[in-house]
């Protein structure tokens, strides 16, 4: 069986002793799982270790594989340069993969970043593979012959089997997941005892004191994973609510998402070792062992499964529709369909007027049209005060210029207005305040404004943006200012979102 064992594991530095010191005591329970887990990759002796890490190379729209022979790297940024490690990458298991993603033009290979330092998502997983082989003490001081010096950098221990390493992307659960399916591939056309570890933080907003605060999405995301964990149900891990995930500020879930293509048809016995959050971080570690023939077991046909869920959950959002939003949707499926623009409401069938409310369809206000795909923005452009004569004409003309002129983006094809989710914000108009006292993220959007006429504007509500520092600074950034430029001046609005 090439997936010889799955495992999804944290990474925090400070559980490394020479990083944590005393505080390791504070978290012993993900200390020992994960010395399991070492230990566990040990006695199995893999061939290769094929590890999925959010804090490598990572792009918007492509799965990065590192290429090269190899790298290493060490805990210095945390404070312990003498804790290191080095990587011997699987060179033929890596062209292979780059090879048949490319094959069928799934996005993923080797372009990108030539050379880069391991990164803590990796360096951490090996630091407890090197435990279980007993090359290390749980402090990372070498044992025996195993070390290769390197010089004023520290010593770097290097692993027996080989490493390949994968990045994530803000792609598509099915994107994530078919990447792992070529891994499954690729390990048996290669003959490789392969250990798939998925490296991954659950939500870093369990606390208040945590590093990013609190939010009720972040236990619920945690729970929602170690259900998974524990009943190895991956499509749960597939289907799991973007929204949900981005306020839970969560790292590890489409690095899963490989883990679970890379178990692709095959039962496994799950097993969750550990689960705790003591800093206002969720860490989660479990393991899954396949059983029986890999590939066999048509109910874990999970790309398949997955495919016909999401097509019921778009039939289903499109059903639910705010008459507002669906006159946002045809004007830009019109529009990048037919070449047809809608002007108002004389150009809308029927249908798509009767149910829209008085106050609406005879209303003028600034308003902005959001569409996302995968979770992921696509587009978003609008007006903060009307341009035209009515707000349905000011819908119109921004859910064109959301899909086709936000130059964030590449204009939407064809094929992408199947996968797109559309909201339509109505903004109130602008009031000046004093200062960021007078703001609430989830309540007030927020105008900033330079003298030179420059302006960012930022809408309230966000998934993931939770203070006004944040909200401040994003706003600036958009607009090319420096807060503490002179002159600078704030505005807020209220909007009134339609789904």
């Amino acid at each position: 069986m090439p997936i010889v064992a799955a495992f999804a594991v944290p990474h925090p530095p400070l559980i490394i002793p020479a990083v944590g010191g005393d505080r390791v005591s504070e978290i012993q329970a993900t200390v020992d799982a994960y010395a399991e887990v070492g230990r566990r990759i040990a006695a199995l002796d893999p061939d290769t270790l094929v590890i999925s890490s959010p804090h490598t190379a990572m792009y918007l729209d492509y799965l990065h594989i590192a290429p090269g022979s190899g790298a290493r790297g060490n805990f210095a940024r945390f404070g312990a340069p003498e804790v290191g490690y080095t990587a011997t990458y699987d060179e033929p298991f890596v062209d292979e993969l780059a090879c048949v993603a490319s094959a069928e033009e799934l996005p993923a290979g080797t372009l990108g970043e030539r050379e880069r330092d391991l990164d803590w998502g990796v360096l951490v997983p090996l630091h407890f593979v090197a435990r279980g082989y007993g090359l290390v003490d749980d402090r990372g001081v070498p044992q025996g012959t195993s070390e290769d010096r390197g010089g004023a950098q520290g010593r770097y221990v290097r692993l027996p089997c080989r490493v390949v390493r994968l990045g994530i992307a803000g792609l598509s659960p099915a994107i994530h997941y078919r990447l792992g399916q070529l891994v499954q591939q690729v390990a048996a056309k290669l003959g490789r005892r392969v250990v798939y570890i998925a490296s991954g933080d659950l939500s870093h907003k369990l606390t208040a004191d945590g590093p990013y605060g609190y939010a009720p999405e972040g236990p619920a995301f945690d729970q929602l994973v170690c259900k998974a964990f524990e009943q190895g149900d991956f499509l749960s891990l597939l289907a799991a609510d973007p929204a949900l995930c981005e306020r839970a500020a969560e790292c590890g879930l489409r690095s899963f998402q490989i883990m679970a293509g890379a178990l692709d048809r095959t039962e496994v016995a799950p097993e969750l070792l550990s689960y705790e959050g003591p800093f206002g971080v969720g860490y989660g570690i479990a393991a899954f062992i396949p059983q029986g023939t890999e590939g066999a077991c048509s109910e874990r046909a999970l790309d398949e499964r997955y495919a016909a869920w999401h097509e019921e959950h778009l039939a289903a959002t499109r059903a639910a529709e705010h008459p507002l939003v669906r006159i946002a949707r045809y004007s830009l499926e019109s529009f990048v369909r037919d070449g047809v623009r809608i002007n108002g409401a004389h150009d809308l069938p029927a249908d798509l007027l009767g149910n829209l409310p008085d106050e609406i369809a005879c209303g003028k206000q600034g308003a902005f049209v959001s569409l996302k795909k995968d979770g992921q923005l696509r587009g978003c452009i609008g007006t903060i005060l009307p341009t035209r004569e009515s707000l349905v004409e000011e819908v119109c003309a921004n859910a064109v210029s959301a899909g086709c002129r936000d130059s964030r983006f590449d204009p939407v094809t064809t094929a992408e207005l199947p996968e797109l989710i559309y909201d339509v914000d109505v903004l109130s108009a602008p009031e000046p305040i004093m200062g960021p006292s007078e703001l609430d993220p989830a309540r007030y959007g927020v105008i900033v404004s330079a003298p030179s006429g420059r302006r960012g504007l930022l809408l309230p509500n966000l998934d993931g943006i939770d203070t006004v520092a944040e909200q401040l600074r994003i706003a600036a950034r958009k607009g090319g200012i420096d807060l503490n430029e002179p002159g600078v001046s704030l505005e807020r609005f209220t909007v009134t979102r339609y789904l």
